[in-house]
């Protein structure tokens, strides 16, 4: 069982300048909450032995403000974006780093907590922390901390995902309601009560995933995470790496009453607002109802459904049946709509 020491006081220039105070951060705090094989050799590498096949690497780095927000926070964040981006081409997640930009100030007391929920959400995924690294900038330079992770995954014979993949006839699903992430983000910002809790989305999504592709190896095609810009942007950029035409009906997106009510308070379309559990499968059109039956089997795919239709006509562009019959362009949003949202 862990023993953990209480951790006051705030980070400064000296836990980054790689003397006693870095070498007790980096121990007493890093490598006590991440403990694995890998990790305490405190090199600045790991050695890792994998199964032979084909490596997934991605990486990502998470500004989010707040640090903390309803359902998670940049650590959890951390972990689950990272592990998701492997999920995305069909790769099983094996493992983590994790390096740590600290802003001078930070309250050691919420390092910690954020240090013990990615350790939680790396636990849980089933894939460790194994190296890292951390500096110290000056105070009013980090915004509190940044977190940056990369991730290694193995992806299995036969699985071939890609977005250049969609082809006409294909069949559109998502795993549950769009923009729950950014409106969880936007109610703390903002000051917004809801009646019951709104908490972000985010959650790792590997296992849903492998569930997928047992059902369906060859038959999926697409597999994207509608984290930044949205729902609206993940399907533009399909369908112009594949230059097919994207067609969705608007009555079949799920979208909770509350949030759907947010966004028209805060002026937000939904399809552009971000999402950190939401996954969306592209897949052979003979295939399809076998996928949502998965999916909806699956805690993290509860409220899945068909959204959509990947089209020959209109390459290149996402058009969307609105609820009362019409057609119209779901165009690439120009800007951003939230800001620091991961």
């Amino acid at each position: 069982m862990k023993q953990h020491r209480t951790w006051t006081g705030v980070v400064e220039m000296g836990h980054g300048a790689g003397g006693r105070d870095m070498a007790d951060l980096i121990e007493g705090l890093f490598v006590t909450e991440f403990a694995n094989d890998a990790l305490t050799g405190e090199e600045d590498q790991a050695i890792l032995q994998v199964q032979a096949g084909r490596l997934a690497v991605s990486t990502d780095a998470f500004v989010v403000a707040p640090l903390f927000f309803p359902g998670g926070d940049i650590g959890s964040l951390a972990v689950h974006g990272t592990v998701n981006d492997l999920a995305m081409c069909g790769a099983q997640p094996l493992t983590l780093t994790a390096g740590f930009i600290l802003e001078e100030g930070l309250p050691m007391e919420e390092l910690w907590q954020i240090v013990q929920s990615m350790q939680a959400a790396a636990q849980q995924a089933g894939v460790p922390i194994v190296t890292g690294d951390t500096k110290v900038v000056d105070r009013g330079k980090g915004d509190g901390i940044f977190i940056n992770t990369t991730g290694l995954g193995l992806i299995r014979e036969g699985i071939t995902v890609a977005p250049t993949r969609a082809r006409p006839g294909d069949i559109i699903l998502i795993n549950g309601a769009i923009a729950v992430h950014g409106i969880a983000i936007m109610s703390v910002r903002e000051g917004l009560e809801f009646e019951t809790a709104l908490e972000s989305d985010s959650a790792a999504l590997h296992e849903l995933v492998a569930r997928i592709l047992d059902v369906a190896t060859e038959q999926v095609h697409v597999l994207r995470d509608p984290t930044r810009g949205g729902l609206a942007s993940a399907l533009n950029e399909i369908a112009a790496q594949a230059q097919v035409g994207i067609r969705l009906e608007e009555t079949r997106i799920p979208l909770g009453e509350e949030v759907r009510g947010a966004c028209e308070i805060l002026g937000l379309d939904p399809l552009y607002v971000a999402n950190e559990g939401k996954c969306l499968v592209i897949v052979a059109r003979e295939a399809a109802d076998a996928v949502l039956a998965a999916m909806q089997q699956h805690p993290l795919g509860r409220e899945a459904a068909i959204i959509g239709e990947v089209v020959a006509a209109h390459p290149g562009k996402v058009f969307l049946r609105s609820r009362i019959g019409g057609m119209r362009v779901v165009d690439m949003l120009s800007g951003e709509q939230l800001p620091r949202i991961c």
